[in-house]
């Protein structure tokens, strides 16, 4: 049985830019008490065990200890209400660690899966700026960072981080809205990633 899934995806977090847990593996603590992230999935093309799950998106959002290798995350997945209860469950087994892939390695830090929710959604992303609303519950808007002294228009990226790509353009919010189960959050202005990615198993 095998899989794969290909598409875009951006976060965005409460650290202030260039977030110590991602660029550290991990290994530094955020910049605040608690790491409130949301990470956005659209997958372009997908086939996972035969469900084609082209088309749809997926979302992670979590609250967790300053250094997040210490676990007791507290995590909710939010799923597109397009999806089918087929494509539904595919896409769960992926993004929940269970059929092996980048997501199995962070399912031991996971203390609390405090709920899994069907919701309309709607995706953009032109390459630079990135944008997901999903029902009432999350609201974020991202530009990756050109900085005024790069003349080659490529932008800001980290190479060598591993999850969810190797390289992520380093960007801000400028809409970061998260109000689902408990976890509610403003992070406008504060750090944002972005990047392919290509998944496998």
């Amino acid at each position: 049985m095998t899989w794969h899934v290909e598409g875009t995806y951006f976060e965005n977090c409460n650290c202030n830019m260039v977030c110590p847990c991602t660029a550290s593996g991990q290994t530094a603590p955020a910049d605040n008490e608690r790491c409130n992230v949301a990470l956005a999935f659209h997958v372009d093309t997908g086939d996972i065990n035969g469900v084609d799950v082209g088309g749809l998106t997926v979302c992670v959002v979590a609250d967790t200890p300053a250094l997040m290798g210490d676990g007791g995350w507290k995590v909710a997945v939010l799923m597109d209400a397009a999806a089918s209860a087929e494509q539904a469950e595919a896409l769960g087994a992926v993004f929940g660690g269970q059929l092996g892939g980048p997501m199995e390695g962070l399912a031991p830090l996971i203390g609390e899966m405090v709920g899994i929710e069907s919701l309309e959604m709607a995706y953009a992303d032109d390459g630079r700026r990135h944008q997901v609303r999903i029902g009432s519950a999350v609201e974020m808007a991202v530009e990756d960072f050109m900085s005024p002294l790069d003349h080659t228009g490529r932008g800001v990226k980290i190479s060598g981080v591993g999850f969810p790509a190797d390289t992520l353009a380093a960007g801000t919010a400028s809409t970061a809205r998260v109000d689902v189960f408990g976890m509610t959050w403003d992070n406008a202005g504060k750090n944002s990633f972005s990047a392919p990615f290509a998944w496998s198993a």
